[in-house]
């Protein structure tokens, strides 16, 4: 984030984050919030650290983010996370090679710590606990839609039928009037997912059986496009890196730092905001180090089950019919 970005940020936020002074202390600035805030968000640095960084408490670390994010919730989201000029986004899909295309879908996992009430519902199929992210993206990189809240072992496509995006869609009013005619075929505007989502005729999703070279050339064209989701997963989270550990918050307060790194991540794209190729690196590295112990658990176990099928299998052919 460069400074000027910063400064129009803490203007942005400052009738919601401004505090008087008391007689015990003098409240915090607005750019020392603000900056405590984005400390947080953009390192993996625990609140102890942060504190000891910015010589204040840890309880004042946990009250300065919620305050922040929750004021960027109010004041930035809608006007920062929106879908924008329709016809540009249009034609960057159509460079890329897939025509009257409005964005590309897609989920991530985000991970937290285990909470204290339905601990179940929060394992994903990769064996941690999570929250899930579904995001829409346009061309160049930017967030156009976002929904973030639902427990890690809710399918995609259960997340997306509960979206206003999907009611949008279904109702032809996400941009009702962009259609091309293919052939004798009219097309309205399409977004792109992966196969976990289901093939709607505003939704379209690679071919996975009986591929001849048609349909390996449509996979190979929407997947192009529809890496535009993977690369900012990518980049936001190797800017906001709290997403890469286990966020340690409350239930509640959850979704709103993840929206948050959202909008975040659109200001610093639209604002030109450097990203240093070494970022991803350092970023898969960190991934790592946080690697969830349910996880590693889990692959231990599918290796031994493993072992057991292959001596079975050896046993079974060993056997006579």
């Amino acid at each position: 984030m460069c400074k000027a970005t910063f400064m129009e940020l803490c203007e942005e936020l400052a009738p919601a984050l401004w505090r008087r002074d008391t007689r015990k202390r003098a409240a915090l600035s607005v750019g020392k919030h603000v900056a405590i805030a984005v400390w947080k968000l953009a390192t993996p640095d625990c609140y102890w650290s942060v504190a000891n960084h910015f010589g204040v408490g840890k309880s004042t670390v946990e009250a300065v983010l919620s305050q922040m994010c929750r004021a960027i919730n109010h004041i930035l989201l809608q006007r920062t996370v929106t879908l924008g000029n329709v016809c540009e986004i249009v034609d960057g899909f159509e460079a890329m090679g897939f025509p009257n295309c409005g964005g590309a879908i897609d989920g991530t996992h985000i991970p937290i710590w285990a909470p204290e009430h339905l601990v179940t519902e929060y394992i994903n199929r990769k064996g941690y606990f999570s929250m899930v992210l579904q995001v829409l993206v346009d061309h160049q990189g930017r967030f156009t839609d976002i929904n973030v809240g639902w427990l890690g072992k809710v399918h995609d496509a259960r997340i997306f039928r509960n979206t206003g995006l999907y009611h949008k869609l279904q109702a032809g009013t996400f941009s009702p009037y962009e259609k091309i005619t293919v052939g004798d075929v009219e097309i309205p505007i399409v977004i792109l997912g992966d196969p976990a989502y289901p093939l709607m005729p505003w939704l379209m999703k690679p071919c996975t059986s009986n591929l001849d070279s048609s349909k390996e050339r449509f996979n190979n064209r929407l997947s192009r496009c529809q890496m535009t989701v993977e690369c900012v997963f990518g980049r936001s989270k190797a800017r906001w890196r709290c997403l890469y550990g286990r966020l340690d918050l409350n239930d509640d307060n959850i979704p709103v730092v993840i929206a948050a790194c959202c909008v975040l991540h659109n200001l610093c794209e639209a604002k030109g905001g450097k990203f240093p190729p070494g970022w991803t690196t350092e970023a898969d590295g960190l991934a790592s180090a946080y690697e969830q112990p349910d996880a590693r658990g889990i692959r231990g176990v599918q290796q031994r089950a493993v072992c057991l099928r292959e001596a079975l299998w050896a046993h079974f052919d060993n056997k006579n019919p």
